[in-house]
């Protein structure tokens, strides 16, 4: 029974990052581990991205109706790996990911 649950385990990654190319790399270093320790791979899906506008008055004085716009933009990917071994696990807590990717694992 115990070995059925183990390799019917499913792992949800969702990565979160502002650089696109950093999170498409990523999500590549994380499917090419899985795949090498002979887990199933879902995805990476893209998820909507979240958009964040900001608004800045270029002078305060003299240029009052005059402002500046600047854009945050938060890009996500969704990875499901299923039928994980404890060798996919283990490889996965290994793995480094680039600064400025966020990664948060759910099983």
């Amino acid at each position: 029974m115990a070995d059925k649950q183990e390799q019917s385990l499913r792992i949800r990654i969702r990565l979160k990052a502002y650089d696109y190319k950093v999170i498409d790399q990523s999500a590549k270093q994380i499917i090419d581990t899985a795949i090498r320790t002979g887990a199933s791979i879902a995805g990476p899906v893209p998820l909507p991205t979240r958009r964040s506008m900001y608004t800045v008055v270029k002078s305060p004085h003299v240029y009052k109706k005059g402002g500046e716009a600047f854009e945050m933009r938060i890009h996500k990917r969704l990875i499901d790996i299923t039928n994980a071994t404890p060798k996919t696990i283990d490889s996965l807590q290994n793995l480094s990911l680039p600064a400025g990717v966020d990664a948060e694992i759910r099983m």
